[in-house]
């Protein structure tokens, strides 16, 4: 079972870092910004869309089998 979790988990941890990476770049030019650290955007309702949206799903799905992976590692390699 390790044997077959393990490539899983390897292969989904490059596909999670290659998401991430892949994420367009959230650049506030602004003042305000450079000394509040963008705590405005925080809660600000801005609906991703297109290549913005299908990369935060991608990146949620693949957060969470990277998650749930590494349980099941650490189940199966404790017992």
């Amino acid at each position: 079972m390790y044997n077959t979790i393990m490539p899983l988990f390897l292969i989904v941890c490059v596909i999670l870092i290659a998401c991430v990476m892949m994420q367009p770049a959230k650049n506030d030019n602004d003042a305000m910004s450079a000394l509040t650290g963008g705590a405005g955007d925080l809660f600000s309702r801005r609906k991703a869309r297109g290549f913005e949206a299908v990369m935060q799903i991608a990146t949620t799905i693949f957060g969470a089998l990277f998650f749930i992976l590494a349980l099941a590692l650490v189940y199966v390699s404790s017992h």
